[in-house]
């Protein structure tokens, strides 16, 4: 059986920054009626990030920042690393990820700005992702085929 990388956040695990979750039933749907068993990730928590923390954008410069201006640019990549390790190692091809999220957005994510602006652009780990030829979707993507 496949493996699909899924955001844990949308199989409901409460990984969010604030301590809660995105359940997402259009992905539970998918998963369900799929040949695929899910491999939840959350690159923020591998990357040592606790629960609740403030939010946290991408910058223009690249760098990732909390709300308050900390720089958590090194937790978000080194949750990234672990997590594609992971992924590369089950194999998956296909990965469904949180939208506008700074680790797994997907072609859109917030600018930095803190005023829910969005940037084109992928997240830390999806960028990740798309460098090795995974096929990315959010759970936007899943929601429009219902």
């Amino acid at each position: 059986m496949a493996k699909i990388a899924v955001s844990a956040c949308l199989l409901g695990h409460c990984c969010k920054y604030n301590g809660g979750h995105n359940r997402n039933q259009a992905v539970l749907d998918f998963l369900e009626g799929c040949a695929g068993e899910a491999l939840p990730v959350c690159p923020e928590t591998a990357g040592g990030l606790p629960r609740p923390r403030p939010p946290a954008e991408i910058q223009p410069d690249g760098r990732v920042a909390d709300n308050t201006g900390r720089d958590v640019t090194s937790a978000f990549e080194a949750g990234a690393e672990e997590e594609f390790r992971r992924v590369e190692q089950a194999g998956c091809t296909l990965a469904i990820l949180k939208a506008k999220s700074p680790s797994c957005g997907v072609g859109q994510v917030y600018d930095g700005s803190f005023t829910g602006t969005l940037k084109q652009g992928d997240g830390i780990f999806a960028a990740k992702l798309r460098r090795a030829g995974v096929k990315l979707l959010t759970e936007k993507d899943l929601s429009k085929q219902e």
